[in-house]
């Protein structure tokens, strides 16, 4: 879901709101991708998360039409897609499959849909998206995609929610209209975002949190690595954790594995087999890594949220088995060279892996780690600095 190289993202949404109508736009709005800084797959079981939003954003420019009629367009698609405001509620979920070419409209139409649903006064609307969130890297480009839209149509049909509700707004348009089975990490950290800081988020009760990293000032850089390797999340393998996590749930007899602590670990081998309960102890130490690393970062000991970061990696690629061969290369190289901490982010089987560096080591990781892939005969990862950054805003 990239946007125009040749130029900034906002410019090349206005230019092409003004190719599709002829007319400058009303507003342009825009959500941000994430990283998720540890805590991976404990969303959708009702546990803890410490995201944060990134630099990079998606823009919708947005122009209201009197016709009954949603058009979105995007630079990175061939074509515009058009739907009727009136044909909105029986849209999702998709009675006959999207051609192919059309599917990523399912995001912003799918995200009008659910505010329509949820009580907003839907009316015509075109929308012109840009962006530079990498895709396929596990940085949330859909959630990108659906905040700037959901931003954008709160404002313009009056619907007056706040972040939490637009992050919902999100989330029910891509597990519904979308079809892949995800949390509301993502959703949040995009709508809720603020600079320098990670946010940590109670996916049970949405209760949300600024936690201040001071990156910066404690001379330390995040980089994220993406190996190229692209994933989706709709896939079968997200969807089979998933099941498994439900499944663990279940015979620990509890809601969710939020309520499954460590100490329960012992009686939860005795209750499943070896696959579900891997599945389990990563859920369940992840969630704990949440909250040792939320400790870590208020005691500026970032040493030890390094090694945090590490053994998430580890959790993930053993227990979980989410990872790739690249992560693996990804995570082992940088920590070689020097990094503090390392682990591969975002759902898993593809996508990007962030290390926590010293800014002095950051040109020595990245070359290890371009050298690692080149020797691996992987393709050439894409190397880049993240800092924490705000959410979903309006722009002008």
């Amino acid at each position: 879901m990239n946007g125009d190289a040749s130029g900034r993202p906002e410019d090349a949404a206005v230019a092409l709101l003004r190719d599709l109508t002829g007319r400058a736009p009303e507003g342009v709005w825009s959500a941000p991708g994430r990283v998720n800084l540890i805590g991976e797959h404990t969303d959708y079981n009702d546990g803890y998360v410490l995201p944060f939003a990134i630099p990079h954003r998606t823009y919708a420019a947005v122009a209201r039409r009197d016709d009954g009629r949603i058009r979105v367009a995007s630079t990175f698609a061939d074509r515009p897609v058009e739907v009727a405001v009136a044909d909105l509620p029986g849209l999702f979920p998709a009675s006959t499959p999207w051609a192919a070419s059309d599917e990523w409209a399912a995001y912003p139409i799918g995200v009008a849909w659910a505010l329509h649903l949820a009580g907003a006064a839907a009316t015509g609307v075109d929308i012109a998206i840009s962006s530079d969130v990498p895709v396929g890297a596990g940085l949330s480009s859909s959630a990108a995609i659906e905040g700037a839209t959901a931003s954008a149509l709160n404002d313009l049909w009056g619907a007056a929610l706040d972040g939490t509700a637009l992050a919902g707004i999100g989330r029910r348009a891509e597990n519904e209209a979308v079809g892949a089975p995800t949390g509301i990490m993502d959703q949040m950290a995009s709508m809720l975002g603020e600079t320098d800081s990670a946010l940590f988020l109670d996916c049970r009760t949405l209760e949300a949190r600024a936690v201040p990293l001071g990156m910066a000032d404690a001379g330390l850089a995040i980089l994220v690595i993406d190996t190229r390797v692209t994933h989706a999340h709709s896939s079968g393998g997200y969807r089979e954790r998933r099941a498994s996590c439900e499944e663990g749930a279940r015979l620990m007899g509890v809601a969710a594995l939020r309520d499954v602590s460590v100490g329960d670990l012992g009686r939860a081998s005795a209750l499943m087999n070896d696959v579900t309960f891997r599945r389990v102890r990563h859920v369940v130490t992840e969630n704990q890594r949440v909250l040792d690393t939320v400790a870590a970062v208020h005691a500026s000991s970032l040493e030890a949220v390094g090694d945090l970061l590490t053994a998430s990696h580890a959790s993930m690629r053993d227990d979980f088995e989410i990872s790739v061969p690249e992560l693996d290369t990804a995570v082992q190289t940088a920590l070689d060279a020097g990094a503090i901490g390392a682990r591969m982010t975002g759902g898993g089987f593809g996508g990007a892996a962030i290390a926590l560096v010293a800014h002095a080591a950051v040109p020595a990781v990245s070359d290890a780690v371009t050298a690692a892939f080149a020797q691996s005969g992987f393709t050439a990862p894409h190397i880049f600095e993240v800092t924490p950054s705000a959410g979903a805003r309006r722009d002008m």
